[in-house]
């Protein structure tokens, strides 16, 4: 009975043991297995014997633990395998001493690996640090052009906008001057009705009735005109603000007709392109602390992008095509969460390829024909709604569906700061 438990313990051992070994033959194998496995696919570029010694090793030593499993198992012969094995592992490894000198390198691999692995890092971190000082530099130039070219347009419309307020200040009293000439014509005529053969010829040579009905159309058109010219100057100010380097609470839509009030000869139908229709869907908000500047140069660099893609459409339609198609900008604001302001701006032109999307916001990155874009008016936007604004600006853009920009600011900057502290 006692020698019955012994036989029992003996071969649980034995299995455990042959276990082992064929667990230990496996994990050799694979390791012998995948070294060679990098040196197939590396041949082209030579075979290292010493990488080669080493996985002989490791094949080896799987085979050699892989007979004394067999042989725990009942193989016959087992001491001649092993032996036969024992003795292969032997003469790879005094082909592996003979590498001897070559063994300071391999010890040296694992520093030299992590010193390539660090200089990579390094690598991609100044790369990344160029490509972000590349992207401040155009964004710093960027900027520039815009405030020189805000100075510019603002002393422009300050030179144009005082010789038309000289003009249209003087019409009310041009209309009264009139009115008191064609009055006194009149009482001439109702006395003296029977003029002078040369004062009869006059009248009727510069024809004196017509002059009379439509001198008053033409001061009321003149007006209309002076009129048109000071909103146009007005807008020019109003988008070329100087205070943008100060916060100030402004009346966002004024910003947005402002822009569209200059890109509006880029609406107007011609006998290229389609008309485009803007529709308003404007809600009632409060006035926004902002930059009005840098906001206002936001919207036109969306609204200027969204006329190039209805443009490019109507480029590559044919008329027949073009007349069914209207072609539609939409842009709606209204309050988000009490605290955040909402500017969508939509247009009906194609879409955006997905594999695009990642890149609209990138440096230097734009669809259009060289020549046509920069590439940096939707980054800088970006960066103004985003840093400056610490708002949000995205966009979705799918088949059959708008394109739509989207913009969040908070309404008041000084409270979000507060509330974040």
């Amino acid at each position: 009975m006692l020698s019955m438990h012994h036989l029992v313990e003996s071969t649980n051992v034995s299995l455990i043991l042959t276990g082992e070994n064929i667990i230990i033959a496996c994990c050799y194998l694979a390791i012998s297995s995948g070294i060679a496995y990098g040196v197939w696919r590396n041949r082209h570029a030579g075979v290292d014997p010493l990488v080669m010694a080493v996985a002989g090793i490791f094949f080896s030593c799987a085979i050699g633990h892989g007979m004394h499993g067999a042989g725990m198992l009942g193989l016959p012969n087992p001491i001649a395998w092993q032996a036969a094995t024992d003795l292969a592992t032997v003469i790879i490894a005094i082909y592996f001493l003979s590498f001897y000198r070559s063994f300071d390198l391999l010890a040296r691999f694992s520093q030299i690996f992590s010193s390539q692995v660090e200089l990579e890092n390094k690598n991609e971190i100044l790369e990344e640090a160029m490509r972000k000082l590349q992207r401040t530099q155009s964004q710093l130039i960027q900027q520039e052009k815009m405030s020189s070219l805000g100075q510019l347009v603002a002393g422009v419309a300050h030179e144009i906008n005082n010789p038309v307020n000289f003009i249209h200040a003087n019409f009310d009293y041009m209309q009264e001057y009139t009115l008191d000439m064609l009055g006194f014509v009149e009482l001439y005529q109702k006395y003296y009705p029977t003029p002078v053969a040369e004062i009869s010829v006059r009248a009727k040579k510069i024809d004196l009735e017509f002059i009379k009905q439509d001198l008053f159309k033409i001061l009321n058109s003149m007006k209309i005109g002076t009129e048109r010219i000071q909103e146009i100057v007005l807008s020019l100010r109003n988008f070329s603000r100087m205070d943008e380097a100060e916060l100030k609470k402004v009346n966002i839509h004024e910003g947005i007709d402002s822009t569209l009030l200059i890109l509006q000869h880029r609406f107007i139908a011609s006998s290229e392109k389609l008309e485009i229709e803007i529709i308003k869907n404007y809600d009632t908000i409060p006035e926004v602390e902002c930059y009005p500047g840098q906001l206002n140069q936001v919207f036109m660099n969306i609204l200027s992008n969204a006329v190039d893609a209805l443009e490019e459409t109507n480029h590559k339609r044919k008329k027949q095509n073009i007349k069914g198609n209207s072609n539609k900008i939409t842009i709606s604001t209204s309050i988000v969460d009490s605290q955040w302001v909402e500017v969508k701006i939509a247009n009906n032109g194609p879409d955006i390829p997905e594999h695009l999307h990642q890149r609209i916001f990138d440096p230097f990155f734009t669809t259009k024909p060289v020549g046509k874009g920069t590439g940096m008016g939707m980054s800088i936007s970006y960066q103004i709604i985003t840093e400056r604004h610490q708002g949000k600006l995205m966009f979705t853009s799918m088949s059959g569906a708008d394109t739509e920009f989207i913009i969040q600011i908070p309404i008041c900057q000084k409270s979000l700061a507060a509330l974040r502290t």
